[in-house]
């Protein structure tokens, strides 16, 4: 008997994640004409070690050591604004959703760009290449956006090529944990760096669960326009490693 009743409630457990294979079309319905924005993460300035996330108060973030979640989608982004933040909201003048091709002045490949060269902005890049990163928490039904500064990119493809796609696991396939560590430029100024690690194993149900809501948010993540903030957040932090 005892048997049969843990069957029966593995049978009716909750899936990991939302039901949101169709998460595309069914925003575009319902948000015709309007756009989707996601709760952003931001890394703090000065080597701090807590994120700042989005709570119930918007004028006071929560903040946190660590976050937890399922990566289910990321992706590069480059942009350049001819005239530095200015608080505006302004939409860059160039911007790239894939890294590689440019749309606006001057536009075209990112690789030949003379603004997408070291050196072009002091020390750094006068576009910066960011990637974006969508990691859902668990009880959320959209994720969190973090957007890391050219400084963490390296964190970012060690942990994906090495710790998943190396070890024959996708992103979408496992908890991630992200936290910040401590770094000193040549200088001796601090800046933060984000660290990433595997957190659990979802196991093939789980994996599953993890694409079919990937492949459902790609349509609105792919498409969602780089803030100014996003840039010089990064700006930011990269002065400071430099």
């Amino acid at each position: 008997m005892a048997k049969t009743t843990e069957t029966t409630a593995l049978a009716t457990q909750e899936p990991l994640m939302p039901a949101l294979e169709n998460v595309g079309q069914a925003l575009s319905e319902e948000l015709d004409g309007l756009q989707l924005t996601f709760d952003r993460v931001k890394i703090p300035s000065g080597g701090g070690v807590a994120f700042e996330v989005p709570g119930d108060d918007p004028d006071s973030p929560d903040s946190v050591k660590e976050l937890i979640g399922v990566i289910v989608d990321h992706h590069p982004v480059n942009a350049y604004w001819a005239v530095k933040y200015d608080g505006a909201n302004n939409p860059p003048d160039c911007a790239s959703m894939d890294g590689r091709q440019g749309v606006g002045d001057p536009g075209g490949s990112c690789k030949t760009c003379p603004f997408n060269q070291f050196g072009s902005d002091g020390n750094g890049k006068a576009c910066k290449n960011m990637h974006r990163v969508y990691i859902l928490r668990e009880n959320d039904t959209f994720p969190l956006l973090l957007t890391l500064p050219p400084t963490s990119l390296k964190n970012i493809s060690d942990y994906l090529g090495k710790r998943i796609v190396g070890k024959g696991l996708r992103s979408y396939g496992v908890k991630t944990k992200v936290t910040l560590k401590k770094v000193a430029n040549s200088t001796g100024i601090n800046y933060s760096q984000a660290v990433f690690a595997v957190a659990e194993h979802l196991g093939q149900d789980g994996a599953a669960q993890g694409k079919a809501y990937s492949d459902g948010i790609k349509a609105i993540t792919r498409n969602l326009a780089i803030t100014d903030m996003e840039y010089a957040e990064a700006d930011s932090i990269e002065e400071e490693a430099f």
